[in-house]
């Protein structure tokens, strides 16, 4: 795979991640370092990049509709109620990723959100976006930890949120448009 810029389908040029598996085209074109804002979208891509850690993005990506149905469509306010029964659940759903330690966190996740002030999750994240950067010409430029990733990781871990290591944050970060990794010659950028 290249790291830099490569010709799609289309023509335009796109990061290479971005042609590697059809599914990724529209996501990446669409959506990946887009602006997200509300703390129901933000807490249904903390949930998914945390159980994204020691996964492909693919693998995410081709089950976000059953993460979706599994979860409620990640309404904090709904998930907050989930009981040990619907834990179990979750943990036979062949539409998700069945990781007893991501899906109580994710349940744990909700609880604590539950008791936030309604945008509350939406300006703690956001209030860690940093200046934006030059564009990064290939993907060798492209960060996987920032300091700001890793402020951001334990802001939301003093507050209670768990699965958000500094990794973890800056994949959140770059999915929600808190930077823009998109490669200086990508057309989504």
């Amino acid at each position: 795979m290249s790291s830099g810029a490569v010709a799609g389908p289309d023509g335009r040029l796109r990061c290479p991640w971005g042609l590697s598996a059809e599914d990724y085209l529209s996501y990446h074109d669409e959506e990946w370092g887009k602006e997200v804002r509300g703390d129901d979208a933000l807490y249904e891509r903390l949930c998914l990049e945390a159980f994204q850690s020691g996964l492909s993005w693919i693998t995410i990506l081709r089950r976000r509709e059953g993460f979706r149905t599994a979860f409620a469509g990640f309404e904090i306010k709904v998930v907050a109620e989930f009981t040990d029964a619907d834990a179990q659940r979750l943990l036979a759903d062949p539409g998700i990723i069945r990781n007893r330690a991501k899906i109580e966190a994710t349940l744990a996740n909700a609880k604590v959100l539950a008791g936030w002030a309604p945008g509350e999750l939406d300006e703690l994240i956001w209030s860690h976006a940093p200046e934006p950067a030059a564009a990064p010409r290939s993907l060798a430029d492209v960060p996987a930890v920032t300091p700001e990733s890793t402020a951001l990781s334990k802001a939301l871990k003093k507050a209670g949120i768990r699965f958000v290591g500094p990794t973890t944050a800056y994949a959140l970060m770059q999915a929600c448009g808190l930077v823009n990794d998109h490669l200086a010659d990508c057309t989504a950028r």
